[in-house]
């Protein structure tokens, strides 16, 4: 496992400003509220710090002190635990499980979607369709909850706020019907909680220009 070269006193946050799995840990940051540098890097031209201290080189990075994080998930998981106010995680362990297994889902089933749009190639059409069905189909969902299964806003919708800021990104337009209104109205209360706002980086606001 990497370390880092020289100890850091404060927390760095290696971020791929375009990538959805960069943004999700920003919005983790931004909730919390938390002190932290963050290095804006171009996936094809990474510093070379970044080699030294994560043996994959991969983005994001998280560099706490000593500890160098390279998972998304776990991450935001030990942000969590790290600044506990506002708590990110349900208290009770049953639903902790449960908030676990959605972001898993979410991880298995819509972001190799969104990367196989944003790559590009001939299931493209296949790809948006079947994000656009998948998507409607959980709508319903939001009916009696404000957010993803839960009363308070969670880690589970800090997986779930980048993918559905890219809709437009990736050509994937969600009906106007009242089957996907409570999705839509989701979205509205993910997309203006401040923290979120913050969380943006410029070519992200671009995209919903």
């Amino acid at each position: 496992m990497g370390v880092p070269t020289n100890k850091r006193s404060s927390m760095t946050f290696f971020s791929d400003g375009r990538c959805h799995f960069s943004h999700r840990v920003r919005i983790v940051l931004a909730e919390k509220g938390v002190s932290v540098e963050i290095i804006d890097v171009d996936p094809d031209d990474k510093p070379a710090e970044l080699a030294d201290l994560n043996p994959y080189n991969s983005l994001p990075t998280l560099v706490d002190r000593d500890l160098v994080l390279f998972e998304t998930k776990v991450m935001m998981e030990y942000l969590d635990e790290r600044f506990p106010h506002p708590p990110l995680l349900p208290v009770y362990p049953v639903a902790r499980a449960q908030s676990r297994q959605i972001m898993h889902r979410i991880e298995r089933d819509w972001c190799p979607l969104v990367d196989k749009i944003l790559a590009g190639g001939k299931d493209v059409a296949a790809a948006r369709k079947d994000l656009r069905d998948s998507l409607v189909g959980i709508a319903p969902m939001f009916t009696d909850l404000p957010y993803f299964f839960n009363e308070e806003f969670s880690l589970v919708d800090c997986c779930m706020a980048p993918l559905l800021w890219r809709l437009d990104q990736l050509e994937v337009a969600l009906p106007k019907t009242k089957q996907a209104k409570p999705l839509l109205d989701y979205m509205d209360r993910l997309f203006a909680r401040e923290a979120f706002q913050q969380s943006l980086t410029e070519f992200e606001r671009e995209m919903r220009a």
